[in-house]
């Protein structure tokens, strides 16, 4: 099963992606894959413009259709998810996310803007029509610190929610890989099924 780890922030470093990769690593320690897509990278001027034709584009929108599971993290502005985040899912499909589990992550200032994933983005990945959302990850800047020397520091709270989140990812896929290998088979249309007597 593929994981895309989506990066939301248009700054680099960035708390939210910082803690992203922690997750992926931790994910990579269970058995998974993964890849990474961050939207900063994309082209500023094709993303803005909605430019579907452009190869670059195409190319994240396909990493988003490969996967099995999108681990989204975002920093919160003024209460909301990132603007360019926002300008990459509105590239996506109306169906962009079907079929797949989510796991929102979000950093911010303060405890006040923690609500900006349920309110903000949680109803835009379930309009993707997202198989299911699970719980979001919110962690201030305090509860997140990095430094060359210790590498990221994640507050006791913030590691156990962070845990939490993998663990339901983690057993998440498994019982789906293991409903697809139990049934073995694609669902036929009863339009499609002929009997004789």
């Amino acid at each position: 099963m593929n994981i895309l780890l989506l990066a939301g922030s248009p700054s680099t470093p960035s708390r939210s992606t910082r803690l992203l990769h922690h997750v992926g690593e931790r994910l990579a320690s269970l058995g998974h894959r993964y890849v990474k897509l961050h939207v900063r990278d994309l082209p500023a001027q094709s993303l803005i413009h909605a430019d579907f034709a452009d190869p670059v584009l195409k190319s994240a929108r396909q990493q988003v259709a490969e996967a099995d599971a999108v681990v989204i993290a975002t920093p919160v502005y003024k209460a909301a998810y990132s603007g360019i985040l926002k300008a990459f899912l509105d590239l996506l499909p109306q169906d962009g996310l079907k079929g797949k589990l989510v796991l929102p992550i979000a950093t911010g200032g303060s405890q006040s803007h923690m609500l900006a994933l349920d309110y903000g983005l949680r109803p835009v990945l379930s309009a993707l029509d997202a198989r299911h959302v699970l719980p979001s990850i919110y962690a201030t800047e305090q509860q997140i610190n990095w430094s060359a020397e210790s590498g990221l520091i994640i507050d006791p709270l913030i590691a156990q929610r962070v845990s939490d989140g993998i663990e339901n990812l983690s057993s998440s896929l498994a019982a789906i890989r293991e409903t697809a290998a139990v049934n073995g088979f694609d669902p036929i249309p009863f339009s499609a099924v002929r009997c004789s007597v």
